[in-house]
Parts: C-alpha cells; structure tokens; sequence
C-alpha cells in the first residue's frame, strides 16, 4: 500500500542526480564558449587555449549522462570521464591556490560523478 507524499524511490534518486550532474555539466560547457567570465577564469586556471576543448568534453560527458538512462555503460564511462576532470580542477584549484570555497565545487561534483559511475547505473 503506498501513502500519498511518500519518499521517492532509489532510483528516482539517481536518476535525479544524474540529470543535476547532466544540466550543470550543458551549462558549464556552453559557458565555455559563450561566457567572458569563464573565459577569463580558465585564463587564471592556466588553461585559456584549452577552454573550448574542456567545453566540448564537459557537454559531451553531459550528454553521456543523459544516454546512460539507456546505455549504462556510457554513463558509467561518463560518470567517469567527469570525474577525473572535477579531480584535475581540484588539484588546478589547490596548483593556484584557490580557497577551500571556491574549490568546494569541483570537489562537490568530483564526488557526485564518482558516484554516478560506480553505483548510478
């Protein structure tokens, strides 16, 4: 017997994270290209020339998710591929010494991609 306002289910969680992760993801990966804010952050990441190709990847690795609801191993294999860049931004941010604050995020998403690719699918 199921209770009216009852508590989502396991997998409507995870399939509610996997589309937080997917749309932040197209987000910050079309900011890539059209953002001047995020232009003159990679500047002070160190990775201007390399703005676009991360965009790509992350709106890719966005659309990966969303797939993986049908092919799994794409969004394990994008889970994955996320994971490893919020891990490269962390060590980015500790490389030019960013706060714990502004890190925090990529932090934040490294985890939540690394459970997407371990458990989500």
């Amino acid at each position: 017997m199921e209770v009216a306002g009852s508590l989502p289910s396991v997998r409507q969680l995870k399939e509610a994270i996997i589309l937080f992760s997917a749309l932040s993801f197209l987000v910050y990966g079309t900011g890539c290209f059209t953002s001047r804010h995020l232009r003159d952050e990679f500047v002070r990441y160190g990775f201007s020339r390399e703005r676009r190709l991360i965009g790509f990847l992350q709106i890719c690795g966005s659309l990966g998710l969303l797939a993986g609801m049908w092919l799994p191993w794409l969004g394990r294999g994008s889970g994955g591929g996320l994971a490893v860049m919020m891990l490269v931004a962390v060590l980015v941010r500790i490389r030019i010494r960013d706060s714990f604050l502004k890190t925090t995020p990529a932090i934040f998403y490294f985890f939540v991609n690394t459970y997407l690719a371990l458990f989500a699918y």
